[in-house]
């Protein structure tokens, strides 16, 4: 049997440095969910665990831990180059709004109500999208008339 995967040891410094991104919640949904991971790992939790704790798969969690332990705090960024944010074509801007209007125990997810933040990681650990930010999913949301119970548009709680 391979051996497990598991990050490098991390400094307080690194340690702290990953509670402050996982903590904020702010930026790119790619760097929050790569910095959960190794943060996970740091506190000792085996991949399959942090694969399901963060909605994505086992490969997905080794390629970050093996990353970070390769490039450091570099690989938790987004590959791309800044610039304009994505256009989302009719069929993913579909999905999303399907998505977003359905419960999110339908998708089998222990939580009875979207959020900005809960509902971008889930995008992007299902692969709808490679990355969005909040601001750009309210503003998908709104330009989709999508609003929720009480006639409130979806707020950013995290």
């Amino acid at each position: 049997m391979a051996e497990r995967v598991r990050v490098r040891e991390i400094t307080n410094d690194e340690g702290n440095r990953l509670l402050r991104i996982v903590r904020r919640g702010s930026g790119s949904v790619v760097t929050w969910r790569r910095a959960q991971m190794v943060l996970l790992s740091a506190q000792g939790m085996d991949t399959a665990q942090i694969a399901e704790v963060t909605f994505t798969s086992p490969d997905r969690v080794r390629d970050v831990i093996h990353n970070f332990n390769a490039d450091g705090f570099d690989s938790l960024g987004p590959k791309y180059a800044g610039g304009r944010p994505p256009k989302f074509d009719t069929a993913q801007r579909e999905q999303i709004k399907q998505i977003a209007l359905a419960r999110p125990g339908d998708h089998g997810l222990p939580f009875s109500t979207w959020s900005l933040s809960k509902l971008a990681d889930y995008l992007v650990a299902q692969g709808v999208v490679e990355d969005i930010s909040h601001e750009g999913l309210r503003m998908l949301l709104r330009d989709e008339g999508v609003s929720f119970p009480g006639g409130q548009d979806l707020e950013d709680q995290h």
